[in-house]
């Protein structure tokens, strides 16, 4: 399979000067595109759910404030500048540990304040295009160094969604997983359904069908079951090719801490920990722009809490105990010292500490 194959999955468009989003909340049953050209539907977009993912967010809030701009400078071209520092936080605060959403947020920052041309919107523009494509560049980057790491045909697990659908296109976690399966590394997938929002199950394992890639979906407590029995088996000889041992945990990344401590989907740190004891791999995988070199540690990550009414009920329908609370921590923390790799478009950093994460940036 070629690269371009998998070009056919796009989270956003740009189309009549206007953004429009995949509601991914329909996935796989509906693919639907929402038109938005408002500055307060697009962050609303954002945390809701229509879009997801650290990459795809900050692809969208660069896209945001281009819309945003266009409405400022149409309402007042002298004082647009200052104006639309107001749709910016509005932006800032759609989803608050996806550090992507605030680099592009600060890079177009930057941008506006030193912008002085007749038409500003078509710079902007220009540039939120850029970041679209370089993220996508970076994802097939990050697919053949993270492929390079795998030695030996295996099957993997993933979690969540770092597809195309979490990024500008091809996907993090899952690029690796395309590029690998490419070179015949990869012979299937395991994705957990990743509860309350079903990521995995809607929208990972829809991909890797769309891709013609052998999947599987798993409740997320069985994932230790499948490890030590897959294992197990192929200790005792008794597998073939189409049923290998799981070798490699591969997931994205919202936010990375400057020592390497990883946040990401709920879920993660688990899995960390079942592949440490289980002697397997794990293997995170995300671009640059998602390292927060500001913050010394995983202590120091926002993490998102989200509607209960997330966890208490499923399409609409109550699903718990009347009465019942709940809980609904969107991402959790996987520290530094259960990680085997980070993969970034600029490199890979085996067993992250804060002097390989600093010169791995240094070099960025």
């Amino acid at each position: 399979m070629s690269t371009q194959a998998y070009d056919a999955i796009k989270p956003f468009l740009w189309q009549d000067d206007c953004l429009q989003l995949l509601d991914q909340r329909l996935l796989p049953d509906e693919f639907t595109y929402i038109r938005l050209n408002d500055v307060q539907a697009i962050a609303q977009a954002i945390t809701d759910m229509v879009v997801r993912g650290a990459p795809a967010i900050g692809i969208t809030a660069a896209y945001g404030i281009v819309v945003a701009a266009r409405q400022r400078f149409n309402d007042d071209p002298i004082n647009w500048k200052e104006n639309i520092e107001a749709d910016l936080q509005i932006l800032a605060q759609s989803r608050p540990t996806a550090v992507n959403l605030f680099w592009a947020i600060d890079l177009l920052r930057e941008v506006i304040k030193s912008i002085d041309v007749a038409d500003p919107i078509a710079t902007l523009l220009s540039l939120a295009k850029k970041i679209h494509q370089d993220d996508i560049d970076a994802n097939v980057k990050m697919g053949e160094l993270g492929a390079s790491l795998i030695e030996e045909p295996c099957a993997v697990l993933t979690h969540c969604n770092a597809g195309a659908l979490a990024t500008g296109g091809y996907g993090t976690a899952l690029g690796v997983i395309r590029s690998a399966f490419k070179h015949k590394k990869i012979s299937h997938v395991y994705a957990d359904e990743t509860r309350p929002w079903l990521q995995g199950a809607r929208l990972s394992a829809w991909e890797m069908v769309h891709d013609d890639i052998p999947v599987s979906v798993l409740v997320e407590g069985a994932a230790a079951h499948l490890i030590k029995t897959s294992q197990l088996k192929q200790d005792k000889a008794e597998q073939d090719k189409t049923e290998q041992a799981i070798r490699w945990i591969i997931v994205g990344s919202d936010r990375i801490a400057a020592n390497g401590d990883v946040a990401n989907k709920i879920g993660t740190y688990a899995l960390a920990i079942l592949a440490r004891y289980h002697g397997i791999k794990f293997m995170v995988v995300a671009p640059t722009t998602t390292i927060d070199m500001n913050i010394t540690c995983g202590d120091e990550i926002p993490i998102e809490e989200r509607s209960t009414e997330e966890v208490l009920t499923c399409s609409g329908k109550t699903v718990a105990a009347r009465g019942a609370q709940a809980r609904n921590p969107a991402f959790d923390v996987t520290p530094a010292e259960l990680v085997d790799a980070i993969v970034t478009e600029k490199g890979v950093v085996l067993k992250p500490n804060l002097d390989k994460m600093q010169r791995l940036m240094t070099n960025a």
